[in-house]
């Protein structure tokens, strides 16, 4: 019985999460977010999660999540870099390369990094 109820709290528990990793808008629009995807995937300060909305396969925008960055760094990385994306087909499930902004490498790497992940787990799971 003990072992049902751990199968059944273990399950629960993935289900929750997925919901949160990705939702679908009511206009057609998949948000992920690679919270819990990028776990391990490190800027300058720490985790560097963000959202990435993506509308038929293509990357509509890219939001930066709350994060430990230095405020100035992760401030040129929203402006310079996560624009970028916008308009990105993803219907392979791959992202092209975006140049990393200068002074915040780190940052950039990992925002990347991160992007990857939504969109891989977007091409997987939708």
């Amino acid at each position: 019985m003990k072992k049902l109820m751990i199968a059944a709290l273990l399950f629960t528990s993935l289900a929750a999460d997925a919901q949160n990793v990705m939702k679908k808008e009511a206009d057609g629009t998949y948000v992920v977010n690679s919270t819990t995807l990028a776990q391990d995937v490190e800027g300058y300060a720490g985790t560097t999660p963000v959202e990435v909305y993506i509308k038929k396969n293509k990357i509509v925008k890219v939001e930066a999540l709350k994060s430990q960055e230095t405020p100035k760094y992760n401030a040129k990385v929203k402006k310079q870099m996560l624009p970028k994306y916008e308009g990105m087909n993803v219907k392979s499930g791959k992202v092209q390369d975006v140049d990393a902004v200068t002074g915040a490498t780190f940052t950039s790497k990992a925002m990347h990094e991160n992007v990857c992940r939504a969109v891989d787990y977007y091409h997987k799971n939708k």
